[in-house]
């Protein structure tokens, strides 16, 4: 079977640019919209053993996961941040599928 990524360079930039100004436009609350916009944009071009992936991630899910990982940051003085970022990994790939 045939793994592959199939997304172009203008398909990148473009979903760049817009995941860019999403987060420049709402001062960082949009943040976890463009992590999706990204993520959703990689996971729907990349092929393993000839499966497509999909992506059922939300921004709205995100945003209240984030909530809580700035709060626990806050309560640990700053300990919980060393986590985020393997929280953030497993929270990208509970949302990737193949799809049907």
């Amino acid at each position: 079977m045939e793994s592959k990524f199939d997304g172009g360079l203008l398909g990148l930039i473009g979903h760049g640019l817009l995941a860019a100004l999403v987060t420049i436009f709402t001062l960082g609350i949009g943040t976890p919209w463009a992590i999706c916009i990204m993520y959703g944009w990689q996971t729907k071009h990349t092929i393993i053993d000839g499966k497509r992936l999909s992506w059922d991630g939300k921004g709205i899910q995100l945003l209240g996961t984030w909530i809580k990982w700035l709060l626990l940051t806050i309560i640990t003085l700053g300990i919980y941040s060393f986590w985020i970022s393997i929280k953030l990994k497993q929270w990208i790939v509970k949302h990737q599928h193949f799809a049907d």
